[in-house]
């Protein structure tokens, strides 16, 4: 379990940060996250897929944990919904108004804003593709400079999620459009730690590309160290991540295509059927 403050991915101990956020490891390589308003101690977690888990942080945290955000229906995510809804009397589970989210209260839909504590705003983002309900998560606080969002298995650091329960157009909307739109220096956090595979497929549809090469260099010390590699930025991810690079013409030149969507429907069924 490692933490950042608000800014600038540090340690989180800036008396300065109103935000604080958890990843915890979850699974064989699962992240859920906890998010924790500072003045009041107040908490959501993002897919609590060991509840146990998560309920440990709050504890040692001194967390008054009062929502769950949950990206998508599949049980790696969803799974410990109802477990944790159990153990914390009056908790709210969000998820996706047409996700079929297990242990769901609330049900959500893009535009729908949420409030933590004293000065956290949640906006919930449809992107649908991986699955049809699919939401993401973008937290801001009063004071706090740098957003972060929640992308669960939609974008990944370098990749992004298969298209389980989509087309190619609705995942080119959800990356390119939805999400690609948010501030430059918004912190990615997303569902599962697949960045070095990801990097390493990413260089195989652009060789040339210096800033992918370095990515994968630093994501593999990381990994050696064993340290996560979220979170990524939306500008990390415009320079590096080839899902999301499709607007660009050499990128399309690069695999035969003549549109975005067609591209980004050609870089997924490589990525399928890589076996790097």
């Amino acid at each position: 379990m490692t933490e950042t403050g608000g800014g600038d991915g540090d340690d989180g101990n800036n008396s300065w940060d109103k935000m604080k956020i958890f990843h915890i490891p979850c699974l064989e390589d699962n992240y859920s996250y906890m998010i924790i308003d500072e003045a009041t101690k107040e908490g959501a977690v993002v897919d609590p897929v060991e509840p146990e888990k998560v309920l440990q942080v709050a504890k040692d945290n001194g967390v008054d944990l009062k929502l769950v955000l949950t990206t998508h229906h599949h049980w790696d995510h969803a799974g410990g919904n109802e477990k944790i809804k159990d153990l914390v009397p009056g908790l709210k589970i969000y998820g996706g108004s047409i996700d079929n989210v297990k242990g769901c209260t609330n049900k959500v839909d893009n535009g729908d804003k949420l409030t933590l504590g004293a000065d956290i705003s949640i906006l919930s983002l449809h992107t649908p593709c991986h699955t049809k309900g699919h939401i993401s998560y973008y937290v801001t606080s009063k004071e706090e400079d740098v957003p972060a969002v929640f992308t669960g298995d939609t974008l990944f650091i370098a990749g992004c999620g298969k298209f389980f329960e989509g087309t190619a157009e609705q995942m080119y909307q959800s990356l390119c459009v939805t999400l690609a739109s948010l501030p430059k220096t918004t912190r990615v956090y997303c569902g599962h730690e697949y960045t070095v595979k990801n990097l390493q497929f990413a260089l195989t549809v652009e060789q040339k590309n210096a800033r992918i090469a370095e990515k994968l260099s630093w994501a593999q010390n990381q990994r050696k160290s064993g340290l996560p590699t979220v979170p990524s930025t939306i500008e990390e991810e415009l320079e590096t991540n080839p899902f999301i690079r499709v607007d660009l013409p050499e990128l399309q030149e690069s695999v035969g295509c003549k549109s975005p969507v067609e591209a980004i429907r050609e870089i997924r069924l490589r990525k399928d059927n890589w076996r790097g």
